[in-house]
């Protein structure tokens, strides 16, 4: 650059060196990945401690039964159930906003251990149209499932009784309740979408999606569990008739309850009674610190 200015022949000598490691870094770098990639199996095993209420024969009794049982982590996925940013019931919407710090804290660890995470924000799926975790769920090639898929899934009754909580009047608890009318647009902020996640609220979506990854193993958590954890198209009912191993997180989910209904208890108490008729009827539950560890050395050396 000998005759140049000095100014102009610094200024060519950076460019040149820029183009250089710019083509030195391109031809270092690794491919591309594909946003659309399956989350990769790997080892590990949980270590669930199932709680189960067996009835008792000639009576409508049910003894609690715990035990243990091991899934492998690449073998389990969660569905996360209408944990929507909004509620017409605003004391709902403040339980929820409560619980997702916590499940989303569990979230995480389980995402860490390789566990599949499905989001299942009901009727806000289009918001998320182009993003890599809408399109991996679109992508999974069909299944035959083993039957007809329903889109809702009502109160079976050749396995179970009513839900022994009124909720056929006012299922909202707040002091004054407001009209029943569309309050959200997606899913809870506090939770995060990430990694290898999926979103979808369509069973016959989900159940393409399972089969692709191989699940076996199912875990509900979200709201609300005596109608949307149970009946939507991908809740207990359907994955526990389409043979999946299928528990519930019990304490990640509330149930729409008004104490001013019978059996007249508390709201929490609500909660726990469509807790035990699940696992009296459905499946077991289990606390969702489970889901957040993996037994010692199961995930290799």
């Amino acid at each position: 650059m000998r005759g140049l200015p000095s100014r102009i022949a610094k200024t060519l000598l950076a460019l040149l060196l820029a183009a250089t490691w710019q083509a030195r870094a391109t031809a270092e770098d690794p491919p591309p990945m594909d946003p659309y990639a399956l989350r990769p199996a790997v080892a590990g095993t949980l270590r669930l401690n199932l709680r189960e209420r067996k009835i008792q024969p000639g009576t409508n009794q049910a003894q609690v039964v715990e035990r243990a049982v091991d899934w492998n982590a690449s073998e389990t996925a969660i569905i996360v159930c209408d944990m929507w940013d909004g509620h017409y019931c605003k004391s709902a919407a403040q339980r929820v906003g409560v619980m997702a710090p916590k499940m989303n804290a569990v979230l995480t660890a389980a995402r860490d251990h390789g566990v599949a995470i499905v989001h299942a924000p009901s009727g806000t799926v289009d918001l998320y149209a182009d993003l890599p975790f809408r399109q991996r769920v679109l992508k999974a090639p069909k299944s035959k499932p083993p039957f007809p898929l329903e889109g809702w899934c009502y109160l079976d009754k050749s396995r179970e009784p009513e839900i022994a909580i009124d909720v056929s009047k006012c299922p909202c608890d707040d002091a004054v309740v407001g009209l029943a009318v569309r309050k959200f647009s997606k899913q809870h902020p506090g939770l995060d979408i990430t990694g290898f996640d999926g979103i979808s609220d369509n069973g016959e979506e989900i159940y393409n999606y399972f089969e692709q990854l191989g699940i076996k193993n199912v875990v509900l958590m979200g709201v609300h569990t005596n109608m949307c954890v149970l009946g939507r198209s991908f809740g207990i009912r359907q994955m526990v008739r389409l043979g999946k191993n299928v528990v519930l997180a019990r304490d990640l989910t509330d149930a729409m309850y008004d104490p001013r209904q019978p059996p007249f208890v508390s709201h929490t108490r609500g909660t726990e009674i469509v807790v035990e008729h699940i696992e009296k009827y459905w499946c077991p539950s289990i606390l969702s610190a489970d889901l957040t560890t993996v037994v010692p050395g199961s995930d290799g050396p």
